[in-house]
């Protein structure tokens, strides 16, 4: 081939590759017929480097008095390799970069010539660079040319890239060569803010701002309290869209393995809801967009649609058809939890590489929130069902007495617990918390205090009660202790069994305040419970009042603790009234000494003869 030819062929080359390019940017969602053209094109840039190659390694030896024609081939040649249209790097036989040509260059987003005289190696794959090194060795010792796919990792940009390597002699060098021609197979997207021909400065600048605008108001949205309190995310996000960037926003979350249309939202300007029920009754499974981005877990961009049946078909035909669509994105929600589809009309601008971008990160963002929404209420729900299985809901009548309670859960999930209950003769009461906070904790209190209440009904004694239940604790394992304290009512008398609790406190009418026993051992601790036991009388006008660890523990802003004496104080100001408002003058002086602050439960239960 002379140079000419040589020429010709480049530019014809040139034009090829600029096609595929625009094709390549134009339908991104059907790249087979693009990369097969792409690797048609691969083979014939490989053949023409040989064909330069074969000019170069003739060139030495023509006649010495046409030396300067061949300086001139030579530079000639050169200039070709520079302005090939498709990425070119030659590298030595230890991989380092002895030439690269601009378009390698605007590929990989380095300046002209600032990989030469580095690694090859170390812009490929992690995964693939032995691999890579022994594909260059082979090439160089056997002469047969060798194609390879990886990735090329450079200045933040990644592209899957196939490799043809072929050996080359260059004049001037000692060594053989390795010629390798990197074509891309893997559309990449754009960076945020990259140039389209057609568009100004300051109509690039507006696009980034909107783009930039709306990630920050969907991250506020998804940061929301409420996000995770109610399952508002996917309405709230979807409104946003819909508000701000397309005419009809859908997604379809999977469940089962199967997606279904969770949430609609149509044009404002204009009566829809015809529309929008026909949209929702449509299964998303019969869309093949919807189905493609689940399989292939990346988005797609139609900035025409030329396929309206892409989001399946509803009673009067191709749904696309029905809403008019014009454009059309769809991108997934976290790693395939579901599909978000925006659909824009004929007459408004269509969707571009640079919006399926910036979708992507909003569906990354949506799936997090939906999945961090649905952690929550999973763990509200059982963090509800762990505090009803430690306080009863309402406070029975007791014969012969007047009872009252409060009980404020913490700021996680805690451990303390009271009940009232029937026992064969009278009732019976038990109040107490395991040693810990959060959910095994309180499954801890929660078996407690069903034992207290079980063994009750066989049991006459609550001393035999409370061993029995520290038998089961230890046997169970747990390795937590419960402090725990158990009375049995029958007519005046209440006879308690305390196992490291704080002691009872009895009120009489004259504002005088006596404490119980207490004391005893924790639960769970040995398998020969140490208790203390004392019978009380109490009469007319008395009450008996029990608290919890973490009415004694609330500290104040200086860091004391709320204490007993404190709490005989506010009973003996409260001698005479009912055990209602008892309870409340507690809690209402404990919120006023601790400034509102609340980490632990907090329970207080009063007991009054009548």
């Amino acid at each position: 081939m002379t140079m000419p030819d040589l020429e010709h062929a480049l530019d014809a080359l040139a034009g090829r590759v600029a096609s595929l390019r625009d094709a390549r940017t134009a339908y991104p969602s059907d790249l087979a017929p693009t990369l097969d053209a792409a690797l048609a094109e691969l083979d014939t840039a490989a053949e023409l480097l040989a064909e330069a190659r074969e000019e170069l390694r003739k060139a030495p030896k023509r006649a010495a008095g046409k030396k300067d024609g061949g300086q001139r081939e030579l530079k000639l040649l050169r200039q070709v390799f520079r302005s090939f249209p498709v990425p070119v790097v030659v590298l030595d036989g230890g991989g380092v970069v002895r030439r690269i040509n601009p378009e390698t260059s605007r590929m990989l987003g380095s300046p002209d010539g600032y990989l030469v005289g580095r690694s090859f190696p170390l812009l490929v794959d992690v995964s693939r660079r032995a691999a890579f090194r022994s594909h260059l060795t082979a090439v160089l010792q056997t002469g047969q040319p060798s194609a390879f796919e990886t990735r090329l990792a450079h200045q933040g940009r990644t592209h899957t890239v196939q490799l043809a390597m072929t050996r080359l002699t260059m004049p001037g060098e000692p060594q053989q060569m390795v010629a390798v021609v990197a074509l891309p197979t893997e559309v990449q997207l754009p960076e945020p803010g990259a140039r389209r021909p057609e568009q100004s400065d300051g109509a690039l600048l507006l696009a980034a701002a909107r783009r930039q605008d709306l990630l920050s108001k969907m991250a506020t949205l998804l940061l929301d309290e409420e996000s995770l309190l109610r399952p508002v995310v996917l309405p709230r996000a979807t409104r946003l869209l819909a508000a701000e960037w397309a005419d009809w926003v859908i997604a379809d979350m999977v469940r089962a393995g199967l997606p279904y249309r969770s949430v609609v939202v149509g044009p404002k300007n204009q009566p829809v809801g015809e529309l929008v029920r026909q949209v929702e009754t449509t299964p998303p499974a019969s869309g093949q967009v919807v189905t493609q981005v689940l399989e292939r877990g990346s988005g797609v961009v139609r900035e025409m649609v030329d396929d309206e049946t892409l989001l399946g078909f509803c009673a009067d035909g191709p749904l696309l058809t029905v809403i008019g669509a014009g454009s059309l994105l769809s991108v997934p929600i976290g790693s395939c939890d579901g599909v978000l589809t925006l659909v824009r009309a004929h007459d408004k601008p269509p969707f571009t590489l640079a919006d399926l971008a910036v979708m992507q990160e909003v569906g990354l963002q949506l799936g997090l929130a939906v999945r961090a929404q649905s952690s929550f209420q999973s763990r509200s729900r059982a963090a509800d069902a762990l505090s009803a299985s430690v306080a009863p809901r309402n406070l029975p009548d007791i014969p012969g007495y007047e009872a009252a309670a409060v009980y404020h859960p913490g700021s996680s999930v805690g451990a303390e617990f009271y009940d009232v209950f029937p026992i064969s003769g009278g009732w019976g009461f038990a109040l107490g918390g395991a040693a810990g906070k959060g959910e095994e904790a309180a499954s801890v209190s929660a078996l407690v205090r069903g034992g207290l209440r079980v063994l009750s009904v066989w049991e006459h004694d609550p001393d035999l009660v409370m061993r029995k239940v520290n038998e089961a604790l230890v046997a169970q394992g747990t390795g937590m202790f419960v402090m725990a304290l158990a009375g049995f009512v029958r007519g005046r008398e209440i006879t308690l069994s305390s196992a490291g609790h704080h002691p009872a406190v009895l009120l009489q009418p004259d504002g005088g305040v006596r404490f119980a026993a207490g004391g005893g051992v924790p639960l769970g601790i040995a398998p020969d419970a140490e208790t203390e036991v004392e019978t009380l009388t109490v009469l007319s006008g008395e009450m008996l009042v029990l608290y919890s660890e973490g009415l004694i523990s609330s500290r104040n802003e200086r860091g004391e603790p709320y204490g007993e004496e404190r709490l005989a104080d506010v009973l003996g100001r409260c001698a005479g009234q009912s055990p209602s408002t008892v309870v409340k003058a507690v809690e209402a002086d404990r919120h006023a000494f601790s400034g509102g602050q609340v980490w632990d439960e907090i329970v207080v239960f009063a007991l009054r003869g009548v």
